[in-house]
């Protein structure tokens, strides 16, 4: 390691940080390409793999890998009691879907645009407005779309119902995701090339408008969410 740590931030006796304010994380210790990003009170793991000019961590509630910044280390704090998952019932998760949709069309009345890693409004990329809308209500989906897709039970496309995910992408990987709004209609954050930049909704139809066809002969399926993530680490503990 060619980084001292313990310089730069306490030591933690639980191994686990708090975030004190949103934090971005990075795909490469270079930290120019954002992978995610973790909204204040977070918890994450610091792994062992230190550069100079960044460290490696996992996140605990989702287990996503990314690199932080060493500039960044002061807006973590020692977390005085590890991260402790919730547990909810299907029947809970669809007594909270209306909320998860209430926050995703609120989200969309902010200004905002089209932000590769963003799960921290105004602006997010199509999984994290997901992950985002779930966890306003206690409820912690994987990081991205092929995950999600893994995570969830499948449901035959004419079964969807409002609160589900709806997939995109290729034959091989879901690429894009976006939230089942009911009567034909989904919400998401789509890019400049394909979508709005930004949160829009669209019709599940090839007879919609040009950015609605284009995801149409994307379509992979859909999904739903019946239990809240609960991290590897804690399942192998």
């Amino acid at each position: 390691m060619s980084l001292n740590l313990n310089l730069l931030i306490p030591h933690s006796p639980t191994n686990e940080y708090q975030c004190l304010a949103d934090l971005n994380l990075y795909d490469a210790p270079e930290c120019v390409r954002l992978a995610t990003q973790a909204a204040a009170g977070r918890n994450l793991r610091i792994t062992s793999n230190h550069q100079d000019t960044a460290v490696q961590v996992c996140l605990c509630e989702d287990d996503y890998p990314g690199w932080v910044a060493v500039n960044d280390l002061s807006l973590l704090q020692p977390a005085t009691t590890p991260y402790e998952p919730a547990f909810f019932t299907e029947s809970e998760i669809k007594k909270l879907l209306p909320e998860v949709i209430e926050f995703t069309q609120q989200a969309m009345q902010q200004n905002n645009y089209y932000l590769w890693g963003g799960t921290v409004g105004p602006n997010y990329d199509c999984s994290g407005l997901m992950q985002a809308a779930f966890v306003s209500v206690g409820v912690w989906l994987p990081r991205d779309a092929y995950q999600q897709e893994a995570f969830t039970q499948p449901i035959n496309i004419n079964d969807i119902e409002p609160g589900d995910l709806i997939f995109f992408g290729t034959p091989q990987k879901a690429t894009h995701v976006g939230l089942y709004l009911g009567d034909g209609y989904y919400i998401h954050s789509s890019g400049k090339e394909q979508g709005h930049n930004g949160i829009g909704i669209d019709q599940l139809s090839e007879q919609g408008d040009k950015v609605s066809q284009s995801y149409y002969k994307q379509l992979r399926g859909a999904g739903r969410v019946v239990k809240s993530y609960v991290s590897q680490l804690i399942i192998d503990n």
